[in-house]
Formats: C-alpha cells, sequence, structure tokens
C-alpha cells in the first residue's frame, strides 16, 4: 500500500515536534520553519501528496506561500490545509479563497487532525485516479480516431485502386492531381483572404482527401470509351461526359446510406468520413464546370461553382496538359502554366490563376518528380 508524504510548515520548532509524532506513524513527514524552504520542498523529491501550512511566519507568510504554489503548474494541484492560530472567520475565509482546502486552528486536537488528513488524501487520490482514467481515455479516443481514419484511407485506396485498373492512362495522375490540389489550397490560405477562410483547417485537409475521387464516375464508362486509344467522337465524347454525375450520385447514395445505417439525418454533425464524402460529391459533379459557364454537366459559372471543384479543375487541366496522352504529346510546363493563365476568367477562376502563377515552379516539380512510367 502506498505511503503518503506530507509536508509540515510551522515557524515554531514545538509545532513542528507534536505534528511529526502525530502523523509519522501513518505518513512519510517532511517539515521545514520557512515559506521559501516550504516553495523549495514543494519541488523535492518525494513530491508532498499534502501541505499543513501555518499562516503566521515571518518572512512570507502562508497566505503568499499558498498563492505562490497555486501560480505554478507543478504544485497547483497539492492540498494544502493551513493550521494557524487566527481563529477569525474571516481569516477562515480568506484562506479558502485563495483555494486552501481546508483550516485548522491550534491548538489542534489530535484526532480531528489525523481525520482531516486522511479525508483530504482520500479525496486527493480519487481525484488522481480519476484524472489518470481521464488520461488514459483520452488517449484510448486518440488511438481508436487514427484505427478509424486508417481503416477509411484504405478503404478509399482500395477504391481508387480499382479504379485505376479501368483506366490505362491515369499512371500517377491521382498522386499529382492531389498535390497540385493541395499546393493551390495552401497558397490561397496564405495569400488570398477572400478566400482564406473556405479553406482553413480541416477543410482544405477534406478538400485534399476527396481529390482523389474526382473521376470516380469513369467505373461507369463503357470500356470502348474508357479504353479508346484514340481521341472520341462526338457521340462517345457525350457518354464520357456523364462521368461526373454518374460520379456525383454514386457518393451520394453512398452518403445517404450512411446517414441511415447510423440513423443519422442530414442536419446533424457528419463524421469526418462523411464530410469528406460531401467534398468528394462537390468536386466529381463540378469539376468539369467552367468559370464562365461554358463547362459541364450543369454549365454553373462563377462563385455558383464549389471552390473544391474550381481547385480540381486548374489541377486536372494543368494535368492533361503536361501528361502524354495516346492522342497527344505533352506539353511542357511552361507551355501549359501560359495556356491555364490565357484562360483566367474564362475557364479558371482568375484568383486561382493568381495563386498557380506564384507556385508554377512547384507545380512543375511535381510533374517531373511524379510524371508517368514512359
Amino acid at each position: 500500500m502506498r505511503t503518503f508524504t506530507l509536508l509540515i510548515v510551522d515557524d515554531e520548532p514545538s509545532n513542528l515536534s507534536i505534528f511529526v509524532k502525530l502523523l509519522s506513524p501513518n505518513y512519510q513527514v517532511r517539515a521545514c520553519k520557512t515559506g521559501a524552504q516550504a516553495l523549495l520542498a514543494a519541488h523535492s523529491a518525494p513530491r508532498p501528496d499534502l501541505i499543513l501550512l501555518d499562516v503566521m511566519m515571518p518572512g512570507m507568510d502562508g497566505y503568499e506561500v499558498l498563492t505562490r504554489l497555486r501560480e505554478d503548474a507543478a504544485t497547483r494541484d497539492i492540498p494544502v490545509i493551513f493550521v494557524t492560530a487566527l481563529s477569525d472567520d474571516l481569516d477562515e475565509e480568506k484562506g479558502l479563497a485563495l483555494g486552501a482546502v481546508d483550516y485548522l486552528v491550534k491548538p489542534v486536537r489530535p484526532a480531528i487532525m489525523l481525520a482531516r488528513v486522511r479525508s483530504h488524501l482520500e479525496i486527493k487520490q480519487a481525484r488522481d485516479r480519476l484524472a489518470q482514467q481521464n488520461d488514459w481515455l483520452e488517449l484510448e479516443v486518440a488511438r481508436r480516431t487514427r484505427e478509424t481514419l486508417l481503416i477509411q484511407d484504405v478503404s478509399l485506396s482500395v477504391v481508387l485502386e480499382l479504379a485505376e485498373t479501368r483506366d490505362n492512362e491515369t499512371g500517377n495522375h491521382i498522386l499529382r492531381t492531389q498535390t497540385y490540389v493541395e499546393l493551390l489550397g495552401r497558397q490561397l490560405q496564405q495569400h488570398q483572404p477572400q478566400l482564406a477562410a473556405l479553406l482553413a483547417e480541416p477543410r482544405l485537409s477534406r478538400v485534399v482527401k476527396a481529390a482523389p475521387l474526382h473521376d470516380i464516375g469513369k467505373i461507369g464508362i463503357p470500356d470502348c470509351i474508357l479504353l479508346k486509344p484514340g481521341k472520341l467522337d462526338a457521340s462517345e465524347w457525350a457518354i464520357m461526359q456523364t462521368h461526373s454525375q454518374l460520379g456525383a450520385d454514386a457518393l451520394r447514395r453512398a452518403i445517404e446510406k450512411s446517414l441511415q445505417l447510423n440513423q443519422r439525418t442530414a442536419a446533424d454533425a457528419c463524421p469526418e468520413a462523411l464530410a469528406i464524402l460531401e467534398v468528394a460529391q462537390a468536386i466529381a459533379a463540378s469539376h468539369h464546370e467552367k468559370w464562365d459557364g461554358s463547362g459541364y454537366p450543369q454549365g454553373l459559372a462563377g462563385d455558383a461553382i464549389p471552390l473544391a471543384a474550381r481547385l480540381m479543375a486548374l489541377a486536372d487541366v494543368y494535368d492533361a496538359l503536361t501528361m502524354r496522352r495516346v492522342y497527344k504529346e505533352p506539353w511542357t510546363p511552361s507551355a501549359a502554366a501560359h495556356y491555364i493563365r490565357e484562360q483566367a476568367g474564362r475557364h479558371f477562376d482568375p484568383l486561382l490563376v493568381t495563386a498557380f502563377s506564384a507556385i508554377e515552379a512547384e507545380f512543375a516539380d511535381v510533374a517531373q518528380r511524379f510524371s508517368d512510367p514512359a
């Protein structure tokens, strides 16, 4: 069974002798005569579990000692019982107001002191045990949260790998476009006040995690079109364009089913996984919309296009231009950047083009580092 440590502070040697003799059979007792010594002893091993503190001492009195103990994070939780000859109610109120847990008036009756000490040590022990349990619970919640996020990431990776097996031209397209989206988002966070609030954490993190799902609807496109080794004709292109709505509809159904399974409503705060899927739905639906309204599938224009989809649109086009396709050679990064600047206000949000121009070299580096195999 654990032995508690008590610190007794009193400038009268006779009082110290009495208290030590009374308490030492049951506790490890340390003693000192001044406030300054008490502060040092409170930080020295073994740390006291409880302090019995005189009020009227030369130099630093008990009130000042208690105030300093409470100001220090290392000692503020040590319970302090005032033991003093001051018996006025106002003195007791002052001591309790400063944070003392109890107030004993000299001469102290031994049975009363022993009972009070035992009670406050039991309270402290219970409080410490509760704090340890809370710490354990926080660690357990953090561990389970990490496990849940890992499961989500692995599940998402599996879906994306399956999607990529149906499209032999994407290569590192998903990795590159996700990186472009994050680069743009970080730049806007720091340099575009108009959009920074919309991309504050955890919103930007959700956009980055959702970005790989932008073309998930291609799973629903027939192989004869998706894998055609050349340009698509008009009718084939019309079918290919449906991938945006196919992806958005699939993600919407996944969200609805998850809400039903968890007996939630749309008004409830969605867990993080659902929040990511909601962003992914917006990206899948609108990443082929254009700032001037000439895109598809809905012909949205300007700010009506979700910001996450606007980010994806620029990233997607830059990647398509700089990578080799069966129907085209890759453009140089400078040529692709020039095209994007030309399309400000037409295809792309002008603020995003400004952000892109500031980090054009970083885009080129990503394109080079994660280029598709020859």
